[in-house]
């Protein structure tokens, strides 16, 4: 007769089982504290990843894929726009002022567009220069620049580099962006190279920490060959105990190879039916040595967890952290987006809108009106 498959009776990130509690009227060790301590961090880290993890699967993808969509859908436009207001510089009946007020359009559309590798767009942005940009616009646009930028490198904490090169806001913020990426790369490989600096410089030496480490070994082998024994999927004639058995043990090499203590002791109630008190019968050196494992879980978790958090900010576009409301996360997933749909229908009904000349000629006018209201006001941005 075939054994009862055994059951994950325990959430992922539940250790209660574990909890290491001392008799009444008699107080925990300070070693038997200190398990307790780790224990709680891992089971709140573990906690943090799970539930980050859980609310970018469920959104990640639908907000990417709707960025990138949005961030094609504008580039197409505004090339649309580009050529058109090239063209009808030379086709339709603008005064020079019209004529003037077009060529700015144009070129505050290649501050945009000009980092894109397209030859029409290139062409276009060695034509049009800031030769004849007026000079009493320049100067605004100049002006606006230079605020961006004084914001921007206080967001940045350096300056910007070959500022003068960027002669207008939209130029500037561009830039801006493009060094902050380049920043949070190096930032990133800083940070990278601390924790593997830090990692050596914690390793224990092997004179004093050989015998504790020896110890923790041990209590990971005894554990890990006790479900073994208990999983061994030779031993078991009944085909879906078996498969389910293969799992588990699936499950216990994994945790072996990662020295992940928690999960073996965790598999180990479950399958072996060990009294959950035995931890709290281990010696003070047994646990000294085992709180030396959890340590490492616990270093390992963050380090996962931070992560985690900066390919989700980088992949998402917003402050990610397992710290924030995720409601308020997705609130700003959302309106990302409808900022960005706004754009491209605001984009798609300005094209609609100068096909003809006379609205072409009212449009030139608001768009100078709005770009010298921009220029005076003070921008805000990414760096806020």
């Amino acid at each position: 007769m075939s054994e009862t498959p055994v059951s994950h009776a325990l959430p992922l990130t539940d250790f209660s089982g574990l909890v290491l509690r001392a008799p009444e009227q008699v107080q925990l060790s300070p070693a038997q504290k200190r398990f307790n301590e780790l224990l709680a961090r891992i089971e709140r880290l573990t906690h943090n990843l799970q539930r980050l993890q859980a609310w970018s699967d469920r959104h990640r993808h639908a907000h990417v894929q709707a960025l990138h969509t949005a961030a094609q859908q504008m580039r197409a436009l505004r090339k649309s726009l580009l050529l058109f207001l090239h063209d009808q510089l030379h086709s339709a009946d603008l005064t020079a002022q019209q004529q003037r007020m077009a060529r700015n359009k144009l070129r505050s559309l290649l501050d945009v567009l000009s980092p894109l590798a397209d030859p029409q767009v290139q062409a276009l942005a060695d034509l049009y220069g800031d030769d004849g940009l007026d000079q009493e616009e320049a100067a605004e646009l100049a002006e606006a620049a230079e605020r961006v930028r004084a914001k921007i490198e206080a967001a940045l904490g350096q300056p910007i580099d070959n500022p003068s090169q960027y002669k207008t806001p939209e130029a500037m913020v561009a830039a801006g962006m493009r060094q902050w990426q380049r920043q949070q790369q190096a930032d990133d490989e800083r940070k990278a190279h601390k924790r593997a600096a830090r990692k050596a410089k914690n390793k224990p030496v092997a004179d004093q920490a050989e015998a504790p480490q020896a110890d923790a070994k041990t209590t990971l082998r005894t554990i890990y060959r006790q479900l073994a024994s208990a999983l061994h999927p030779d031993r078991e004639p009944d085909a879906q105990a078996r498969e389910h058995k293969t799992a588990l043990m699936s499950e216990v090499n994994a945790a072996y190879e990662k020295a992940d203590l928690t999960t073996l002791m965790r598999l180990q109630m479950q399958v072996t039916q060990v009294d959950a008190k035995a931890s709290s019968r281990l010696a003070d050196d047994k646990l000294t040595a085992m709180c030396a494992l959890l340590k490492e879980q616990v270093a390992a978790l963050e380090d996962d967890l931070e992560q985690l958090q900066i390919r989700l900010s980088r992949e998402l576009c917003i402050a990610v952290r397992a710290d924030a409301d995720e409601a308020l996360m997705t609130q700003a997933l959302q309106r990302m987006q409808a900022d960005q749909r706004h754009e491209v229908d605001t984009l798609e009904a300005d094209l609609r809108r100068i096909a003809h000349e006379a609205e072409l000629k009212r449009w030139l006018k608001e768009q100078a009106q709005m770009a010298k209201e921009k220029a005076r006001q003070e921008p805000a941005g990414w760096w806020d």
